[in-house]
């Protein structure tokens, strides 16, 4: 079995009782017409002669033709109610396969997902819509196969010859469809891939604006804008012209079968062989079995582009996944609550001491030893560039490693990413990450605290003051990348987040660079007395150097220094120049708020 059928079938397992329920709804829609023709077939002969009738016979069939037509009606509308159920509920479990690979996956996080952000989500929108597609239109493919098998005899025992030739054009269209099915799957991937760039190349503008502005590159990111677009847009349009020649064909098909239809059978008609009731049921029954070849072509053109997106898919997850895997039917919880979180890890036990041995990342940092040992409050600073941040995410597993070691309490660390987890580590990056969501949520991501943890741990990170002046408290909604927060205070809802996971480890990026003095030395003052037990934190602020009990001062890469501050102000060039800069940059910074 291919990977997109295995998927397929899959998708229509994962929930079957809600796929079954939604194929016998929307089988009445396409057999109900089999009686709406018979219907037709009597009325037409009653009213042209061919029957005896009286007017309240044919009334009463004209009735029962518009019964069928209202029930028919009724049940499109609670086929499409229950069936879009299936199909969100199928796209959320691909989307939430691919995203539990991406999270939990072995390796650096920055090998995880091959492609940028932009990339990723193009795929988890179109990919995924491609996918569903496929399999859901099995149920239509049912519905005029059965149509087809019931009316097919009723028509042949009228009419054998008009029939057969009704029948030959349908399988000149499976032809032409299977013939073009190299020619789609190309051209769509073609269009998937460079989609895909455009709404990446988005995600790299409105992620670097102020970078654009400042260099004044704006004319040449729209251009650039511009090229990406011109090739999607060509791409697409082939894409579409190559599946629109499918339902043109299609369409041309289903003419042609009336109007032979209509040359067979005026000289049938003429000998009495043919009736006007036999000729109403022969058009009425034609549109209907034109779906036939429509839904073999729509699966014949839908097959390749399925194909392409479960592969565009696939290559998201973990290579030791395949696409039985993409369908997987657990750990999604659609009719009821899922299970509590997992509680942390701490098989382990407590952090004693974390060592790092000769940490290497190519071109950024360069045989770095760290060791922490419990109840520290380490700092580590440098110029712009030394490698600050770079030796944080080597050690959190967010970079590969070209050498080095990692050791928590003697024992090497085999995959940092999965080992430095909440429980054991937590980590506030320098650039606060929020949802457009409530603090509440922005804080917890899902994990089950109380609303008391929530609020330690915002008195740790100094937000207790700001958290009385919002609108809603922990239910106030901070809009999206928390821009009804000031640069500070999402800072610190960023330390906040780390701090209610209780880690062992906390490890903090530059968090304090958008507080004023008072509030950063309140910050760092509570986070070193009740905070967690160990802490490393990139910084190169007066409040955090004073509090260290280590100093480790990088340069280009290096280390150029460790100690406490006294000791490397007295011996080390590079944190002399360092202290002596942030001491004019402070009292800078205070004059103009005083001013």
């Amino acid at each position: 079995m291919t990977p997109v059928m295995r998927v397929a079938t899959r998708l229509a397992a994962f929930d079957l009782r809600r796929y079954l329920v939604g194929a016998l709804l929307w089988l009445p829609v396409h057999v109900l017409p089999l009686a709406g023709g018979l219907v037709l077939q009597r009325v037409f002969d009653q009213i042209s002669g061919h029957e005896p009738a009286a007017l309240r016979a044919t009334l009463w069939w004209c009735a029962a033709f518009v019964g069928v037509e209202l029930v028919r009606g009724v049940v499109i509308v609670v086929a499409w109610t229950y069936g879009v159920y299936w199909w969100c509920a199928a796209a959320t479990l691909l989307r939430s396969n691919v995203l539990r690979s991406v999270l939990t996956a072995r390796g650096p996080a920055a090998a995880r997902l091959p492609h940028s952000p932009g990339e990723a989500v193009a795929r988890l929108r179109d990919d995924v819509a491609d996918t569903v597609d496929f399999t859901d239109e099995s149920v239509s493919l049912m519905g005029t196969t059965l149509f087809a098998l019931v009316a097919l005899p009723i028509m042949a025992s009228v009419d054998p010859v008009i029939t057969l030739v009704l029948v030959l054009p349908m399988i000149a269209v499976g032809v032409l469809s299977r013939s073009l099915r190299r020619v789609i799957a190309r051209l769509h991937g073609r269009a998937r891939r460079l989609g895909a760039a455009v709404t990446a190349y988005v995600g790299e503008v409105f992620g670097g604006v102020l970078a654009i502005k400042t260099a004044g590159a704006e004319a040449a990111a729209l251009e650039r804008l511009r090229a990406h677009n011109r090739r999607r847009r060509a791409a697409a349009v082939r894409d579409r012209m190559a599946t629109d020649l499918l339902d043109a064909t299609t369409t041309t098909t289903v003419e042609l079968s009336i109007g032979l239809v209509l040359l067979l059978a005026a000289p049938a008609m003429r000998g009495g062989d043919f009736t006007v009731g036999d000729l109403a049921l022969f058009t009425s029954y034609i549109g209907w079995l034109t779906a036939l070849p429509r839904s073999i072509g729509t699966i014949l053109y839908r097959l390749p582009q399925a194909a392409v997106a479960t592969e565009r898919l696939s290559a998201l997850m973990a290579p030791h996944e395949d696409a039985a895997t993409l369908a997987r039917g657990d750990g999604v919880w659609l009719h009821r609550d899922p299970p509590p979180a997992p509680p942390p890890p701490r098989h382990s036990g407590p952090l004693r001491v974390l060592e790092a041995r000769g940490l290497t990342v190519h071109g950024l940092l360069h045989d770095v030893d760290v060791r922490l040992e419990r109840g520290s409050f380490t700092v580590v600073t440098g110029a712009v560039g030394a490698g600050k941040t770079t030796l944080v995410r080597a050690l959190l597993g967010l970079l590969p490693l070209d050498a080095g070691t990692i050791v928590w309490n003697g024992t090497p660390v085999a995959d940092p990413g999965t080992f430095l987890v909440p429980g054991r580590a937590a980590y506030a990056g320098q650039v606060p990450r929020l949802f457009s969501a409530t603090l509440r949520e922005n804080l917890l991501l899902g994990r089950p605290e109380s609303d008391d943890d929530v609020r330690r741990a915002l008195e740790l990170a100094a937000f207790e003051r700001d958290l009385a002046e919002l609108p809603d408290g922990l239910g106030t909604v901070v809009g999206p990348r928390g821009v009804r927060l000031s640069g500070g205070q999402a800072q610190r809802v960023t330390a906040a987040r780390a701090l209610v996971r209780d880690p062992d480890l906390l490890l903090v990026d530059d968090l304090s660079s958008a507080l004023d003095v008072e509030t950063e030395r309140l910050l760092w003052e509570r986070i070193a007395g009740d905070g967690p037990p160990t802490v490393l934190v990139v910084s190169h602020r007066q409040a955090a150097l004073e509090r260290a009990d280590q100093v480790i001062v990088l340069d280009g890469g290096r280390v150029a220094g460790r100690g406490r501050l006294p000791d490397l102000l007295a011996h080390c060039p590079e944190m002399r120049r360092l202290w002596h800069a942030e001491l004019v940059t402070e009292a800078t910074e205070d004059r103009a708020g005083a001013e």
